[in-house]
């Protein structure tokens, strides 16, 4: 993994691998992309806002671009133009690659964003056949289902995707733990599966701390950046990690369709890394204790929670789902994840539902399943909220031993 340096306060530029050593994750979520801060004689990255930047050399910048747009290189030397490239969204860029273990990352302004470039990168040849396995993020699902880019998509099972794959196949994509039943797909079957066909896995719910997909054959790994990253609630963004090859074609799609970070959100991003292995660890363990507390009681009919860990948690219930809903006060009502408070959502009604109803359910999407987005906050009070919400809301309904042996998923 290279290591960073600048040559200014705005151009961050590679160092040599031998200038660096083997470092944690914790370490790098902390250092990585800031390396060259303390030599610029500041502590937290600049923000730089510039849209544009001065050239007095109309030659240089005209064969800058030439380069860029014959090959997506992020150009050397000063910025020419935001929609281009920002120094302090390349520093997010560079810690999240150096986190998923990549050569390089591109971020877009949302997660669909970046989805919808890795699309356009592979349909550009000729390549408009993808093969994707549900469930996925609910838009997801309707931006391939929909074929808005000209895409034509085949669902299947992991063990399907081999036969599956066309000759006009561009793209095989999976979500793992999959949103929102949390199923979880073997990165390296499927990766083999593919043969030379890329795979992209969307990574949101793991994050770099618990899964890199790339050690295990994917080529692509993408995040909605919004989410884990950030950890907050207060920023938009979405991120491919990848080798340079494919970042570079991914930069002249940025650049061509205008989906860029703006730089504010980079440098939130940035922050939010400096934090992500703590954030994703202390939630997770609170996380794993309700659901084994939920897999217990006589209100909920079963309970997905993922083997890897995590922080997110899903539950059908027998009572009414949307009472539940209504009846939390510490959690909060509302879609999205991976802030540092928690939140809980109906699948079905929202993150879902542009999701036809027969492929939501045979996607494992029942109507009666809650996601919950756990947060920092002290288990008990979470515990006391979720089954105060359950015993005013939700049907006092008993079931069986035998009916609670599939409590995890």
């Amino acid at each position: 993994m290279d290591s960073l340096d600048a040559d200014g306060m705005t151009e961050p530029v590679a160092v040599p691998l031998s200038a660096t050593f083997p470092r944690a994750l914790a370490t790098e979520a902390v250092h990585a992309g800031r390396e060259d801060l303390a030599r610029l004689g500041v502590h937290a990255a600049p923000i730089d806002l510039s849209t544009t930047y001065p050239s007095y050399d109309t030659r240089d910048e005209a064969a800058r671009i030439d380069e860029f747009a014959a090959t997506g290189a992020r150009p050397e030397g000063p910025p020419v133009y935001a929609r281009l490239d920002n120094p302090t969204t390349a520093r997010f860029e560079t810690a999240l690659a150096r986190l998923e273990g990549t050569e390089s990352a591109v971020a877009f302004a949302s997660g669909m964003a970046a989805l919808t470039a890795v699309l356009l990168v592979r349909s550009g040849p000729g390549l408009r056949h993808v093969v994707a396995v549900r469930p996925l993020y609910g838009c997801s699902d309707h931006l391939l289902t929909a074929g808005l880019l000209g895409t034509e998509v085949t669902w299947t099972d992991p063990a399907g995707i081999a036969d599956a794959i066309r000759p006009d196949t561009g793209l095989v994509m999976v979500e793992t733990p999959a949103n929102p039943t949390l199923a979880e797909v073997d990165i390296a079957a499927v990766a083999h599966a593919c043969g030379s066909i890329p795979l992209l896995v969307d990574s949101t719910f793991a994050t770099p701390v618990l899964q890199r997909p790339v050690e295990h054959g994917a080529r692509l790994v993408l995040h909605s950046a919004t989410k884990y990253l950030g950890g907050h609630g207060d920023v938009l963004g979405g991120v491919v990690a990848c080798d340079e090859e494919f970042a570079r074609k991914l930069r002249q799609v940025r650049f061509a369709t205008g989906g860029v970070l703006h730089p504010m959100a980079g440098y939130l991003l940035l922050r939010g890394l400096s934090t992500l292995p703590v954030r994703v660890r202390a939630a997770s363990a609170t996380a794993a204790d309700l659901a084994r507390r939920l897999a217990t009681d006589p209100r909920i009919a079963r309970v997905h929670y993922p083997s890897i860990g995590g922080a997110m948690v899903s539950f059908e219930v027998y009572g009414d789902p949307h009472e539940v809903i209504a009846g939390v006060r510490l959690i909060t009502p509302a879609v999205s994840l991976g802030s540092v408070d928690s939140l809980i959502q109906h699948p079905a009604s929202i993150s879902h539902r542009i999701v036809a109803e027969g492929d939501r359910r045979s996607a494992g999407v029942s109507d009666r399943l809650l996601r919950m987005s756990v947060g920092l906050e002290d288990v008990e009070d979470l515990w006391r909220d979720l089954t105060e919400a359950l015993s005013a809301r939700s049907g006092r309904v008993s079931r069986s031993p035998e009916s609670r042996s599939g409590a995890r998923t």
